[in-house]
């Protein structure tokens, strides 16, 4: 394995890197850092905060999602010692990707599965559960239709307006005829297999994604969490009550985003910005955003609307209508849940960052923040590529064009780069520029002139020389492009843009027993992994 520095990775926001690196302006705005030994901590201050007749419904809600699943034994264990107040939650999000999505998914989960392990051996006297909190009322379809397989897309295409869980998967089979053709291998049967029974033998995709997820990850005690749910949100209420009535929300990350503004010394622009109120209101085919207007609440794009006697009653009577945004939805996750941490990429991380205040406000505990790893798998005969081509690992994380620039100045025997050169023509203009000082000022423009000339001149041979080195190198330099297209497809990170179908079938590695063994949840630095 190869350790990359997140700085030559680039994989970050600068605020989320900031953060990693604890610098000392980003500490007022969270709480403990990822470190095992906060836990402890964070622990006893959730304890303290948490509510502990929460339990009981939460039980009760997951025992209704799992109880007809196979292979639920560790789920049922788990979830029962979810009423021990010695019991808790590291959590991570993400949305209803078709099989998954790209492979970071898998990341996120394995990080939350692994964080759960180390705390378990860390602090024995208590309970830790993985969660998987499942996006079902996101409403972006184009997000999530599709998955690609090494250049090939599979997509689902139907209209979408309402949260994305409640959409029937029956039309996946056109994706399933697609999927069968292009898997012509028996050792693909098991792919095949999976997204048959997880998508055409469900009613829709939040029960298609349980099924999925359930599947892959069952044996590693993962519990997952439709937050979809009436009596879940009965016990979120009064927060939504606070939403409509205070902005509390728009207010407190309002000021938190101004606070970020001056203690950074580098723009801050906010990841998410706030609306005065940050919720939507949904049906199965609706999901629209909740404005305040002319001392009405209207649902945007539709004729409902409300006095504010009628909203607090809707929510009262019908709090599975409301649904937090992006901003809202963290503290609906850790008001419900015994949680400790969250484990995000660096975007979620970056919009968690602006939200300290507001869990303050509600005097909810604000979570650890865990960073996603983020890995590069590259197989043997890629390695070997490198190596032939004399590249090291962080060679490849350069644009393409520096990557081959960099090859020519160790592989050319002819001095491309003419730095050198402009640096001795710079240094023989000081004097003239002395001279023209001290005869006649307007001299100076000519020698700016000449010194200008003399500069392009040997910026167009040095622009003639790669040229020419280029033609010579060429067969190699078209062997650097493949590889560097094959590791970042569509000039982006592997992990943003391939299924893992890409290498689950692969024989010689069992790909989930593979990823946890390499990934360490307390190591921030981009992984290139070796299989």
């Amino acid at each position: 394995m190869t350790y990359i520095n997140s700085k030559i990775s680039n994989h970050l926001p600068k605020i989320t890197l900031s953060y990693i690196n604890d610098d000392k302006a980003i500490s007022p705005f969270y709480n403990n850092s990822n470190e095992i030994d906060n836990y402890l901590d964070q622990l006893k201050e959730k304890k303290e905060q948490y509510n502990n007749e929460f339990r009981k419904v939460l039980y009760q809600e997951l025992f209704k999602q799992y109880k007809d699943l196979k292979n639920n034994d560790k789920q049922l264990k788990q979830m029962k010692s979810l009423l021990d107040s010695n019991t808790f939650t590291v959590c991570t999000g993400h949305q209803l990707n078709l099989f998954t999505g790209p492979l970071y998914f898998f990341y996120k989960i394995i990080d939350t599965i692994k964080i759960c392990d180390q705390l378990k051996l860390k602090y024995p006297e208590y309970n830790f559960v993985p969660i998987y909190w499942m996006a079902s009322e996101d409403h972006d379809f184009k997000e999530i239709n599709f998955f690609n397989i090494n250049k090939t897309k599979f997509e689902w295409n139907i209209d979408s307006n309402g949260p994305v869980g409640r959409l029937m998967t029956n039309d996946l089979s056109d994706v399933y005829k697609k999927l069968k053709s292009f898997f012509k291998n028996s050792k693909d049967k098991n792919l095949l297999s999976l997204f048959k029974s997880s998508y055409l033998s469900n009613k829709n995709l939040s029960q298609s994604t349980l099924s999925l997820v359930h599947s892959l990850f069952a044996d590693h005690g993962l519990v997952i969490i439709q937050p979809d749910n009436k009596n879940l949100k009965n016990l979120f209420k009064e927060i939504l009550k606070d939403e409509v009535l205070n902005k509390s929300s728009y207010n407190k990350v309002t000021k938190t985003n101004n606070d970020l503004k001056k203690s950074l010394n580098f723009s801050f622009n906010p990841q998410v910005n706030p609306r005065e109120i940050n919720m939507f209101y949904i049906l199965d085919d609706l999901r629209e955003r909740i404005d305040y207007k002319n001392n009405m609440y209207h649902v945007l794009n539709t004729e409902i609307s409300f006095t504010k006697t009628e909203i607090i009653e809707e929510i009262n009577n019908f709090p599975e209508r409301f649904s937090p945004n992006v901003l809202l939805r963290p503290l609906y996750q850790e008001f419900i849940l015994p949680n400790l941490s969250y484990v995000g990429g660096g975007s979620e991380i970056a919009y968690w960052l602006q939200l300290k205040d507001y869990f303050d406000y509600q005097k909810i505990s604000f979570p650890i923040l865990s960073v996603r790893s983020s890995l590069m798998l590259i197989s043997e005969k890629q390695q070997e590529k490198c190596n032939k081509l004399n590249i090291k690992i962080e060679d490849l994380f350069k644009n393409l064009d520096e990557l081959k620039l960099h090859y020519l100045k160790n592989s050319s025997k002819i001095v491309t780069d003419l730095s050198v050169q402009r640096q001795a023509i710079s240094n023989n203009f000081k004097s003239l520029y002395k001279l023209a000082k001290l005869t006649d000022k307007s001299f100076i423009g000519a020698v700016k002139s000449q010194e200008k000339k003399q500069l392009n001149g040997l910026n167009n041979l040095e622009k003639r020389l790669i040229k020419a080195e280029k033609r010579k190198h060429k067969d190699f330099l078209d062997r650097i492009e493949i590889l560097k297209k094959d590791l970042f497809p569509n000039d982006s990170f592997q992990e943003r843009q391939l299924n893992f179908s890409s290498f689950f079938s692969i024989n010689k590695i069992n790909f989930l027993s593979f990823l946890i063994e390499n990934i360490d949840p307390f190591n921030n630095s981009f992984k290139v992994v070796k299989y």
